[in-house]
């Protein structure tokens, strides 16, 4: 049984890989990488992968037997990028797709959600076998900008009261380990999310406990939250991305507390002052 991970070396897939390899033998696990060179460190094959170059994808794929779909970091290509990688696939052979996709992509109005529903409509079409991880947001999308709110002196955002129930990446990459070596997941679909919710209040409240520091938070209209991260060197549209959303977790898009996360991995998730703790 041969488990291939897309994406292998980003921050997501280097979590996966290590805990494929607490579930399976190193040999049973191949990297799927743009520079192989860079995957040295995993102590797994690695294989150069593209997206952009369809017509030599589904030989990479020569006898991997399962595929984990990590979504492309490239929005905006992600639709083609992530059909180009199924219809090698399928081309290859591969019993079993598991893509991680957004957390209620039917629903929510959070920009990233339509290329999330193009790829998972590109799987239900393609015929192969598939799971989908709808997986919410990364805890470290918010303690990433701890410092800078340390040095601003606020926590500056557009999520109003809206609740996120975060987990951190660490709790995603052992679900899809968990869910890649048990076939009895085979053509489910989750809604993966922390067990814990809060709001950028809660958590400015957490990082002025653990700091000793008042540390409030400032919820700004979504274009003025914009403005701050393009003057902090944000390109353009990344920036005004993110301020969106903001504004998508404020209507409640980021919330679900259905606990699937935790059953998933048998624990819970990992509490929000453990994340903040982590990077103070």
């Amino acid at each position: 049984m041969k488990i291939a991970v897309t994406g292998a070396t980003g921050q997501l897939g280097q979590l996966v890989v290590q805990q494929l390899k607490q579930k399976t033998a190193a040999e049973n696990i191949v990297a799927l990488v743009r520079t192989p060179e860079k995957a040295a460190g995993l102590g797994v094959e690695a294989r150069a992968f593209d997206y952009e170059k369809p017509e030599e994808l589904a030989g990479v794929l020569a006898g991997i037997d399962r595929l984990l779909l990590i979504s492309s970091s490239e929005i905006g290509k992600r639709e083609q990028q992530h059909k180009n990688v199924i219809e090698a696939a399928k081309k290859a052979g591969i019993r079993w797709v598991v893509y991680t996709s957004l957390l209620h992509a039917d629903t929510s109005s959070l920009s990233l959600a339509g290329e999330h529903l193009a790829t998972e409509a590109a799987l239900k079409n393609s015929g192969v076998e598939h799971t989908i991880l709808r997986n919410g947001w990364y805890t470290e999308n918010y303690t990433g900008s701890i410092e800078g709110a340390l040095g601003a002196g606020a926590f500056v955002g557009s999520a109003g009261d809206g609740k996120i129930s975060s987990a951190t990446r660490a709790d995603f990459a052992e679900a899809a380990a968990v869910v890649l070596t048990n076939e009895e997941y085979k053509g489910k679909e989750f809604e993966l999310a922390g067990d814990e919710s809060y709001t950028l209040t809660d958590l400015a409240a957490e990082i002025s406990k653990q700091t000793g520091k008042n540390i409030p938070y400032n919820n700004l209209p979504e274009d003025e939250y914009a403005k701050i991260l393009k003057s902090i060197g944000l390109p353009e549209l990344f920036a005004e991305g993110i301020a969106s959303w903001d504004t998508s977790a404020s209507k409640g898009d980021l919330f679900d507390d259905s606990k699937q996360l935790s059953k998933l991995i048998g624990r819970p998730t990992t509490p929000l002052a453990d994340a903040v703790k982590a990077v103070l």
